[in-house]
């Protein structure tokens, strides 16, 4: 009896001490950070705890805590998308444990995840995404530059030039780097015929970093933007085959984890837009280039790349007459034209850039880059015209005259770099410093001259000798050097406030032509506050110096009725200081994410070299005789307007103006309103078909007469709007898994089906409306050395079909 009752009192008290065990568990503490592989901090990463119902996510600057009860083994999992998971297994774990994680990218490509959430932007750098850029209409043939046209702040008024404008700055302010290079476009060009391919080849691309002002001190020596971009290292095979009626791009690439080669050719042909314009004849431009990217990393601690790339520019144009309309409804004017001549020109470039890469720890980078550029641009033309200028209403000939225009125009430029960047990490510390060295050489040669005769007088006429009413030489040769340093720090630090994220940077420059020494400070904030994390604020502000490059330094001066170029030994630097306020918004409509972004902005503008522009091309006065400033605000929204695709508007208010000789004047930039759309949509219940759609408005342009000074330049071209849209079916791929092309069943092909990812087939309208906007002016002179002002229009209606295929 009592030996039952002892095992009764034993197992009741065992009970007990079961029931009761979980409460008297020890508690666990742990905390610390996640941070990428170059030790950047990961926000909302997911960390959780095997077998028991506990998690938690890392905070803006990647701090983490969780706590659990004690166990024999307990396995905690780190866990975020588009990172590597990882496991940490503790042993009885007591008290509070501080650990560190790690997470690597992901080598492959994620299936079937959808982020939806947009990038935080803390410094001057937004981050852009080309990923749907190739089925958008682009008469440019899907340019980068073109896409960043449709930017807050930025501005593009001829579709037949990747060139654009960024605040208030003209294209030669605008700085472009390829894997940390700064590349360079041909010189002597003059008009978007002419202009073939970008250096920039899209599909190579990986990342595209973009600031519209107040950039990093590591960024070089120009005022107004500055575009990142970084070419892609494949993991694996991959190719993109292309074609349409503006050309055809092929690009193969391959990888693994210590080497990657790409390689790419395009060509380009604008004939077929060509045809659109007033002008008729035979048009024949032919663009075509070869990149290559090769990167290799031996060991963990040494990499090494190369980028090679020859392009050739070819524009042929044999003009044979011309008709254009202009006016208003009450004065109507109508313009004939019948050429004879022809031009040619071509321009050649080759360049090749070479990194070496050497990383100790995982803290620092030490990098040695060298690179070489070269040019060779010939542009030559005979061109005789005779036109008719009528007015229509009253049935009244204005006046009838000859054009003769000639160019032997030829230019050759070497510019070659090396220098040295360090790269370190230091708790909550990014540190950046670089050192460079350019030698820069250009030879040129140029005669141009244009005779006008109006009713059988040569204008300018004086009665006495004959005079020509241009006639431009050119003979020189430069040799000179640069030399520049920077160095500049990111700190991100939280408190009860929030997440701070601080840039502060120097930028040295010498340049050995006029013997200049300029140093540039600039400084940034961003800040998240903790009580709402949906905002984000920025505020930067620095000292921008652009050194003159060839174009800017040469001096115009008349010399027995004839233009000479002379080069001004004693040009400076034009200098801008910015001061830009930024906030972006993030919310959610119909569970859908969104951004708007809002920056208010105005720069100082000092030693500015005044300078016209027709066409594309700019012309400077070759000296510091101005001042001005540039004002205004930019705002994006930016969202999923329909599910599963990024959208977005843009709307610019800009005022910039230039002080020369005491009195204001608009710049040649001037453009008060921009207003931008890229819109993408699926039909519902499909991703098979895909419609784009990209509109802009853009405010005219200060104008006047050709060879004249700012001060002539008092009238507007009316404003540039233009919409295109483009419709797009996915034959294979998509919705479904394995790629079957009823055609290639039972075929030698039929085993390479699986291999495709996606192809697409496609129709563009470009200039959906016919809007006739104007590019430029055709002056007209008469006897009594009147002037018409007769435009160019740019590129009608025009309907395109293409082919993408992703292997």
């Amino acid at each position: 009896m009592k030996r039952t009752l002892t095992i009764r009192l034993l197992l009741f008290f065992f009970s007990l001490l079961t029931a009761i065990a979980p409460c008297l568990a020890e508690r666990v503490t742990v905390k610390g950070v996640i941070r990428d592989e170059h030790g950047s901090p990961i926000e909302v990463a997911n960390i959780f705890i095997e077998k028991q119902l506990i998690g938690a996510t890392s905070n803006l600057n990647g701090e983490y805590t969780i706590s659990f009860e004690s166990a024999d083994s307990v396995v905690i999992v780190y866990s975020m998308i588009g990172y590597q998971t990882r496991r940490r297994i503790l042993r009885r774990p007591t008290g509070t444990i501080t650990m560190d994680i790690m997470l690597p990218s992901l080598n492959m490509e994620l299936q079937g995840i959808t982020v939806k959430e947009t990038r935080r932007q803390t410094g001057t750098m937004q981050h852009i995404s080309m990923k749907e850029a190739r089925l958008t209409p682009d008469a440019t043939g899907g340019s980068v530059e073109s896409f960043i046209a449709t930017q807050a702040g930025v501005s593009s008024t001829n579709e037949l030039s990747t060139q654009y404008n960024v605040r208030g700055g003209n294209f030669d302010e605008n700085s472009v780097y390829v894997n940390g290079i700064e590349v360079y476009r041909p010189l002597l060009i003059r008009a978007g015929q002419q202009e073939g391919l970008s250096f920039i080849n899209p599909d190579m691309v990986e990342n595209i970093g973009f600031s519209s002002g107040g950039y990093e001190a590591r960024f070089g020596d120009k005022m107004s933007s500055v575009l990142d971009i970084t070419y892609r290292r494949p993991k694996e095979f991959e190719s993109t085959l292309s074609a349409s009626l503006l050309g055809a791009n092929a690009y193969v690439g391959y990888g693994n984890r210590r080497f990657s080669l790409t390689n790419s050719i395009r060509y380009k042909t604008s004939e077929y837009l060509l045809g659109t314009l007033d002008t008729h004849g035979e048009y024949n431009p032919a663009f075509i280039d070869y990149q290559t990217y090769l990167h290799w990393r031996p060991s963990d601690e040494w990499s090494m790349g190369f980028i090679g790339n020859i392009s050739q520019n070819k524009y042929d144009f044999v003009p044979h007459d011309r008709s254009t309309s202009f006016g208003t409804l009450a004065s109507i004017r109508y313009l004939n034209v019948f050429f004879a001549g022809q031009e040619q020109d071509r321009f050649q470039t080759f360049f090749g850039s070479y990194n070496l890469s050497y990383s100790p720890n995982t803290s620092s980078i030490y990098c040695l880059n060298a690179s070489a550029y070269h040019t060779n641009e010939r542009e030559t033309y005979d061109i005789i015209s005779q036109y008719r200028l009528d007015q229509v209403d009253e049935n009244v000939n204005l006046g009838v005259g000859t054009y003769m225009e000639h160019a032997r125009n030829y230019l050759q430029a070497n510019v070659m770099s090396i220098g040295i960047s360090g790269e370190h990490k230091i708790d909550a510390h990014h540190i950046l410093w670089g050192l460079e060295a350019k030698d820069e050489q250009v030879r040129e040669r140029v005669n141009e001259w244009e005779y006008r005769d109006s009713t059988g007088y040569s204008i300018p006429h004086t009665g006495q000798e004959l005079e020509l009413i241009y006639n431009l030489r050119s003979t020189n040769d430069v040799h000179n050097h640069r030399f520049s340093a920077y160095v500049q720090d990111t700190w991100r630090f939280t408190s009860d406030l929030g997440l701070f994220v601080f840039n502060a940077g120097l930028r040295a420059s010498y340049w050995t032509w006029n013997h200049e020494p300029i140093v540039s400070p600039r400084a940034s904030l961003g800040f998240v506050p903790a009580g709402n994390e949906s905002f984000t604020f920025r505020l930067a502000s620095g000292v921008y110096y652009q050194s003159p490059f060839y174009k800017e330094y040469r001096d115009t001066t008349i010399v027995n009725g004839s233009y000479h170029v002379q080069l001004n030994r004693d040009i400076r630097s034009q200098r801008s200081i910015h001061f830009v306020a930024a906030t972006d918004y993030s919310f959610r409509i119909f569970d859908r994410p969104f951004k708007f972004s809002a920056e208010l902005y105005y720069k100082a503008l000092s030693n500015l070299i005044p300078y016209n522009v027709n066409n594309i091309r700019i012309t400077y006065y070759g000296e510091n005789c101005a001042s001005g400033y540039a004002t205004g605000l930019d705002m994006k929204l930016f969202g999923e307007f329909v599910p599963g695709t990024d959208s977005w508007l843009t709307c610019s208010f800009m005022r910039t103006e230039e002080k020369i000789g005491g009195r204001w004047y608009p710049r040649p930039t001037d453009q008060r309103v921009n207003i931008s759309f890229n819109f993408s949509d699926y039909f519902p219940g499909t991703d098979r078909w895909k419609m784009s759609l990209r509109a802009t408005y853009a405010n005219g342009l200060p104008f006047g007469p050709p060879h004249s000074g700012r001060e002539k330049q008092i009238f507007r071209a009316p404003a540039y709007r233009r919409v295109d849209i483009g419709m797009s079916y996915r034959l294979v791929g998509g919705e479904r898994n394995r790629v079957e092309i009823p055609f290639l069943q039972n075929t030698a092909l039929a085993s390479t089906q699986s291999a495709v990812r996606n192809i697409w087939l496609g129709i563009d309208a470009f200039n959906l409306l016919s809007i006739r906007n104007v590019n430029s002016y055709y002056w007209i002179t008469d006897i009594n050395n009147q002037q018409y002002a007769v435009p160019n229009y740019l590129t009608g209606r025009r309907i395109n079909f293409r082919i993408l295929a992703e292997f």
